[in-house]
């Protein structure tokens, strides 16, 4: 929830937008300059749309393309918002591609990204890398690799004859991730109801948690969490993940790396193991958490009477992932009985997007027919 009255009118502004009409409209060669949230790098333009419609305040969107010659920015997305919902401004630009959020539109599945990129790397996000006989085998064992979401592939006429026929399996977060978890009176967070589990087994696991434990060193990242639970479905999710702490004060998840050996000592934290081959428990994912707020990420907010129907209005909105709802106590009058809906960016995105000859790149076909 957002407590900084600066984002009152970013939320008001983000609930109007949702009742504009669906504009898919693409405009080559026009730029909407300023207004700008941030800049993701994307591979084309429809990646970028995508981008902007999963990005929580993202109205409309930028892309420079590869023929732009200003300078040596390519694939930059700029994800951008106004209070109107339209841009500014509209200035004719060769090299520039421009568009709205589809936010307004009828939701899809999970995309399918099966376009592939030569003469494209997708710099990042290496976990495992093989060799295989051209692209295709590359794109089907990162396709087959519950891990991976994109991948590149050097081709035989590269510079460097080591590297050729090299598969770059890469890994983006597909699951979504609370950008900031804090400890907060009289407010209730939670989790949509809808499973967002990519992968079904016959098994479900049996959990492997350490009370009381630290595993010192070896970390690789470090996410927000509401529970050991939650770390440890985020461990099962990266596939470089060996085993995690988590600290329950300040809601941090350590994600490690060691496949020699681990050490444990005694302390506050909770520890565990990562799970491959079973179904993960999202018994994590139903429980309301009290006097703890999800801080930002907000779609818009709604008036509602207690934290069970937030829940419930979260689960049945296709763009909402987690929520924060502030019950009738709350210190500030202004913010009590609101249902924040919250979203992130959960489509595979590389890193980096950068030129190189004799590459080529692309995504997983696990989301294709």
């Amino acid at each position: 929830m957002i407590t900084h009255l600066i984002f009152v009118g970013l939320l008001s502004l983000l609930s109007s937008s949702l009742c504009q009409a669906c504009n898919p409209n693409i405009l080559l060669n026009m730029d909407f300059p300023g207004n700008d949230i941030t800049f993701l790098y994307s591979p084309d333009v429809n990646h970028c749309q995508l981008l902007c419609t999963q990005h929580p305040s993202c109205l409309f969107f930028s892309f420079i393309r590869a023929d732009w010659t200003h300078d040596d920015r390519h694939f930059y997305c700029y994800l951008k918002s106004t209070p109107s919902g339209e841009p500014s401004a509209q200035t004719p630009v060769q090299g520039v591609t421009s568009g709205f959020s589809l936010k307004s539109c009828s939701p899809g599945p999970q995309p399918c990204l099966s376009e592939l990129y030569q003469n494209m790397d997708f710099i990042g996000g290496d976990y495992r890398s093989l060799f295989t006989g051209d692209h295709k085998e590359c794109q089907r064992v990162c396709t087959q690799d519950p891990a991976c979401q994109f991948f590149t592939f050097v081709k035989q006429n590269f510079s460097n004859s080591k590297v050729r026929y090299k598969c770059y399996l890469k890994f983006s977060w597909t699951v979504p991730r609370t950008p900031v978890i804090e400890r907060k009176a009289d407010v209730t967070s939670g989790f949509s109801q809808k499973t967002n589990q990519t992968q079904h087994f016959d098994k479900v696991c049996q959990r492997k948690l350490f009370p009381n434990t630290d595993i010192p060193g070896s970390d690789i990242e470090s996410l927000p969490a509401a529970s050991p639970e939650h770390c440890q479905t985020l461990c099962s999710t990266h596939p470089r993940c060996t085993y995690f702490t988590y600290n329950r004060n300040t809601f941090v998840c350590y994600l490690k790396e060691n496949t020699h050996e681990i050490v444990t000592r005694a302390d506050t934290g909770t520890s565990g193991l990562p799970h491959r081959s079973c179904q993960l428990d999202d018994n994590w994912a139903r429980v309301a958490y009290e006097g703890v707020d999800f801080n930002g990420s907000d779609i818009r907010y709604e008036l509602m009477d207690d934290a069970d129907t937030c829940q419930k209005t979260c689960t049945e909105d296709p763009h909402c992932q987690f929520y924060t709802y502030a019950d009738e106590t709350f210190f500030d009058r202004s913010y009590r009985r609101r249902c924040y809906l919250k979203r992130v960016i959960t489509i595979p995105a590389p890193p980096k997007v950068i030129k190189v000859t004799n590459v080529v790149s692309g995504f997983s076909l696990k989301n294709c027919p």
